[in-house]
């Protein structure tokens, strides 16, 4: 195969610009891109994502079909008016714009949107918002920022607890509603805890090694 040509003033030919010194330039500069691409998503989930101010559902244009509810979601109170049949997690990401709730297989088997439910964790593909409103709702936006991480979440950082990151909030909420439940203390312990969670990735040693080390500092 032909070198590539550090030559400017000389055009590339088509098999040159496909070099072997060309190639593993763009691949180093793809795996830059993937390593921040990976990194973004934690400190995304992490970043508390201020939902727009909501008004007096009465006072609001009525769409046909929805009615109003009232959520009280990370400490904060909001009126909306939705769609009768709309999930927390719909509600969450499409209402109140807090993104860091996942949708995943969307059928309760994957545990990427996870939140918190008065405490405890819960699926939120499968509750509808319609009954959750004497609920406290916490989401990844409200557990901690980048300035000032959950120990929970700074673990999975320092552990590289993720690869894509997609499942990352999820895991994070299920492993800190963990802490207030009886399990035991070994890896098989937090793996079971943690098994309605899944990593398409397979960062479950990192992840269990997080989980750990906050157990541990508890």
């Amino acid at each position: 195969m032909a070198e590539h040509t550090d030559d400017a003033s000389k055009p590339l030919t088509s098999l040159e610009k496909l070099s072997r010194r060309s190639f593993l330039s763009r691949a180093g500069a793809m795996g830059v891109a993937t390593a921040a691409a990976t990194v973004a998503p934690v400190v995304a989930s992490a970043e508390p994502e201020r939902p727009q101010p909501q008004g007096d559902p009465a006072a609001m244009p009525e769409t046909p079909g929805t009615i109003p509810i009232t959520l009280k979601v990370n400490g904060e109170t909001h009126q909306l008016r939705i769609d009768p049949r709309a999930t927390v997690l719909d509600t969450l990401r499409e209402t109140l714009h807090l993104t860091g709730t996942k949708k995943g297989c969307d059928h309760g088997q994957c545990g990427a949107c996870t939140v918190h439910v008065d405490g405890r964790r819960a699926n939120s593909c499968l509750l509808l918002a319609a009954m959750h409103q004497k609920a406290e709702i916490t989401t990844i936006e409200g557990l901690g920022t980048p300035q000032k991480m959950h120990p929970m979440q700074a673990a999975f950082v320092e552990h590289d607890g993720y690869q894509c990151g997609y499942c990352t909030s999820g895991q994070i909420m299920s492993a800190v509603a963990m802490l207030h439940e009886p399990w035991g203390d070994t890896d098989t312990d937090v793996k079971e805890a943690l098994s309605g969670n899944i990593c398409r990735c397979g960062a479950y040693p990192n992840i269990v090694a997080a989980v750990q080390s906050v157990r541990r500092h508890a």
